[in-house]
This record gives structure tokens, C-alpha cells and sequence, in this order.
């Protein structure tokens, strides 16, 4: 944690010292012209400055992510695959304090001097993950006995290649990452947002929002190259074209197979199943009929999720008050088996699915939507039909009063294609006087801790 009156001072290389060579680092090609958020990979948070002081000598510390400045940082080029790590908010640089080559030497920000306890090399290890080593010592940037707390300290220590000392390089606003979100991302009220990578774009389906007793009966589509800017496609599929149903449009899900984008919505809390060629729509009902029917397998059936396991099979997911999952046909457009309740403890609804690492993740809601402890919880299991095990550190995302947010649930996972680099899309209550029925789409980033389990996601403003 930050000591007060901790002191720095920037030493030269004595003479005779030598120094190491940097090793290319492939998967961190550095843009010197970006900013970056360093994520470790042990504990899933990020390099920061100590509640985002400016002054020489301020603690270089870990902290849960967020779009704060003091957690931005910029490679600048000291020649020769040498780079001082310069903090957005104060200008100043990553140092360690008084030039130690000692295991356990502190890591803070100080007047850029560029002296070489101040120039780090970026070194491959795994999985888009790096080691980063300073110049004078050839030691490793390390989260403190691979703490996991807020504010736990970041050293140098001999490299081990330990998880608390491998991060992930996030570019701020471009490149192989998306942009830092702003939240809400959607303008107007919005809900129950399904986000999906799609054609090359970022998609997100909601609940058009503001309606009393949720009557809403339009879907809209809105995407994006980046998740901060969205485009707005329009209605995608309105209720007055399903003959079955013309009421109460929430939370779809979508899928792309076979050339298909169907997409799986909630209306007259039964479920129905639309196609279309693009993910932009218009989607035209596939059925004519609900795929399922209210009540016809003992709870709502609202809420649907389609997950994809890696040999093709398609899995449903739904329900309100107990979860289901049912493996669905070939077509799309049936059951291919009768469902299996896999209710884990304390679920509500909104059931959310996928997969890293070989583990299944089960997202899902707690409380009422009405309320302003409705909150995210996720379990673990080792097959798409479960069972599904509460973890524990839950709930992952729950309200902040102390930012005036409130309501935060309805989440849904998206991937960076290629990384391992998530988003977690949610909805909480409108900022100023929202409520259960005046709800905003937001994105904030998820991330996992060494042992897989799903690191506590921040809500931000």
C-alpha cells in the first residue's frame, strides 16, 4: 500500500555496471505515439500512480481497471529497444527509487530523466502477456507477493516469469485493442444488452427502455469499430410484425451459423427465433409460433442466450426464477433435447454464457431489475450442460453509491478476436433518477486472475 513521504532520487549508472540487453518483443510491438493500460496477469489489475498524484516520488502501485488517466501510460523511446513508461496525468516516468539493483527496490513516478532506472525493455513470455525489465538492475516489474488487492505495491524483483510479473499491453483508443468506453455508450434508455463481435464490428442488442411495465415492443442494433463510438442501425425487428406476439420486446441474444444471423428474443415472455443476412437486419420471424412457450417449462421463459461450443453444437439458455439450457437442432429453429436445469445459487435471470480456457462461464443476474441492488454473479463448469457452480469472490459487478450507480446488471461477455482481452456490457439505472424501467447501457472491462476466476469489474462513469 502508498507509504507517505516516500522519496525517490534518480541515480546514474556506476561506473562498471552492466546493464542487459532488451529482447524483442513480438507480441508488443510498441506505438510510441499510444498510451497504454498495463494489465497483470496475476491479478488482473492495473499499473497505476497512487490516487493520481503528480508529484516526484508519488508510489507506483495495482489498481482494478478504469479509464482514469494515472493508469494510461506511454512508451517513450530511450533508442535501442530501451523505453521509459510515462504516466498520461503527471508526465513523469516508472523509476526505481534511488537506482536499487536490490530484489524488492520500488518502483514510483519521477522527473523524466531518462537515466537508466528509468528505461525498460518489453519481453515476450505467453498469450500476448510480457515481462518488462529495467535497464540498470535487469529486474522484473512485479506486483508485490502477487497481491490482489487495491493499492498493493509494484516493485522490481529477479525474473521469474511468475504470473505477477507478466502484463498485457491494452492500447488506449486503437490498434489491436478497442478504445476505453464511455459510459453510458448508448444514448437514451436502454437495457439488457447482448454484445456479440460480428462482421468485423462490435454489436449490441438491447431492450429499447422508458416503457412502464417494460412494454416496449421495437429491438434496435447499434455497432461499432471500437466500442466508444456506435452507430444506430435502427429498428431490427418490430413486434407488430410477429403474429404471435405485439408485446413486451426484451433481451435478445444473436448468433451467426450457416450463413444466418438468427436472433433469439423475449416477447410476451415466451421466446421466438428471427433470421436475417446481416447483423444489421431487418430480422423477419422464423417460425410463426414462439420456439418456447410461457410457462411451458415451469418458469418465464424470457431471457435467451445461445452459446456455441467449439464442435459446432448451439446451446439455449433461458429462463426467470431457474435456468435452463437445451442443445437446439441443426435448424435453429427447434429443440434438439429437452432442457436441464442448472439453476446455480442465488440466480435470477439472464443467463449469459461462454468459454475460456477450456472452463464454462454461467453470467447471470441477482435481485429485481427494480432494484438497486440488482448485481452480476457468474459460475463455473466443465460442460455447456453444466452443472454450473456459484464462485466464490461473487458478485463481479454490483452497485457504487458512492458514484451514484445503482441497478448494474443484465451483463454479457464479449472477446477482443484474437486476445485475451474481454468486455463486460451491462445495464444500470439512468444517472440522475433512474430506475428499474429508465435504464442505460454501459461497458466496462473484465478481467481474470491467475487461477481463472473473474477479477471484481469496477462500474465507472
Amino acid at each position: 500500500m502508498k507509504r507517505p513521504g516516500l522519496v525517490a532520487l534518480t541515480v546514474a549508472v556506476a561506473a562498471g555496471f552492466t546493464v542487459v540487453a532488451p529482447v524483442p518483443a513480438s507480441a508488443a510491438t510498441i506505438d510510441t505515439s499510444a498510451w497504454y493500460q498495463l494489465v497483470n496477469r496475476g491479478t488482473g489489475k492495473a499499473l497505476d500512480v497512487y490516487e493520481g498524484s503528480t508529484a516526484d516520488g508519488a508510489d507506483v502501485v495495482q489498481w482494478a481497471p478504469s479509464t482514469a488517466t494515472n493508469q494510461q501510460w506511454q512508451f517513450v523511446s530511450s533508442g535501442s529497444g530501451w523505453y521509459r513508461l510515462k504516466a498520461r496525468h503527471s508526465g513523469k516516468v516508472a523509476d526505481v527509487n534511488a537506482g536499487s539493483t536490490a530484489d524488492g527496490g520500488d518502483v514510483v513516478q519521477w522527473t523524466d530523466t531518462n537515466a537508466t532506472n528509468q528505461q525498460w525493455s518489453v519481453t515476450d513470455t505467453t498469450s500476448g502477456y510480457v515481462s518488462i525489465l529495467n535497464r540498470r538492475s535487469g529486474k522484473a516489474l512485479d506486483v508485490e507477493a502477487g497481491s490482489k488487492t487495491d493499492g498493493a505495491n509494484v516493485i522490481q524483483w529477479t525474473n521469474t516469469g511468475a504470473t505477477n510479473q507478466q502484463w498485457q499491453l491494452v492500447k488506449v483508443g486503437s490498434g489491436g485493442s478497442p478504445g476505453t468506453p464511455r459510459n453510458p455508450v448508448l444514448p437514451g434508455y436502454f437495457a439488457d444488452p447482448q454484445i456479440e463481435y460480428l462482421a468485423g464490428r462490435y454489436w449490441i442488442y438491447p431492450t429499447s427502455d422508458g416503457y412502464a411495465d417494460w412494454s416496449g415492443t421495437t429491438f434496435r442494433a447499434f455497432s461499432s469499430s471500437d466500442l466508444v463510438t456506435w452507430t444506430d442501425h435502427g429498428v431490427v425487428l418490430d413486434l407488430a410484425k410477429v403474429n404471435w406476439c405485439h408485446a413486451k420486446a426484451w433481451a435478445p441474444t444473436i448468433v451467426y451459423r450457416g450463413g444466418t444471423y438468427w436472433f433469439y428474443f423475449s416477447a410476451c415472455q415466451q421466446i421466438g427465433v428471427a433470421r436475417a443476412s446481416s447483423p444489421a437486419g431487418p430480422f423477419t420471424d422464423a417460425l410463426g409460433a414462439p420456439l418456447v412457450r410461457t410457462n411451458q417449462y415451469g418458469e418465464q421463459e424470457i431471457d435467451p442466450d445461445v452459446f456455441v461450443d467449439d464442435d459446432g453444437t448451439a446451446y439455449l439458455y433461458f429462463g426467470s426464477g431457474r435456468a435452463e439450457v437445451a442443445r437446439l437442432a441443426s435448424s435453429m429453429t427447434a429443440l434438439a433435447t429437452a432442457p436441464t436445469r442448472i439453476t446455480p445459487g442465488g440466480y435470477r435471470e439472464a443467463s449469459n454464457v461462454f468459454k475460456r480456457n477450456g472452463t464454462y462461464y454461467l453470467m447471470y443476474s441477482e435481485d429485481d431489475t427494480r432494484s438497486e441492488n440488482y448485481r452480476v454473479s457468474y459460475a463455473t463448469g466443465s460442460s455447456p450442460l453444466g452443472p454450473f457452480t456459484k464462485a466464490a469472490g461473487n458478485p463481479v459487478l454490483s452497485k457504487d453509491t458512492s458514484a451514484g450507480i445503482l441497478g448494474t446488471g443484465h451483463s454479457s461477455v464479449v472477446q477482443v478476436p484474437g486476445r485475451d482481452e474481454w468486455y463486460l456490457a451491462y445495464h444500470r439505472f439512468h444517472i440522475p433518477g433512474g430506475d428499474g424501467t429508465h435504464r442505460e447501457v454501459c461497458i466496462d472491462r473484465m478481467t481474470f486472475a491467475a487461477n481463472g476466476s473473474i477479477n471484481t469489474v469496477h462500474p465507472t462513469r
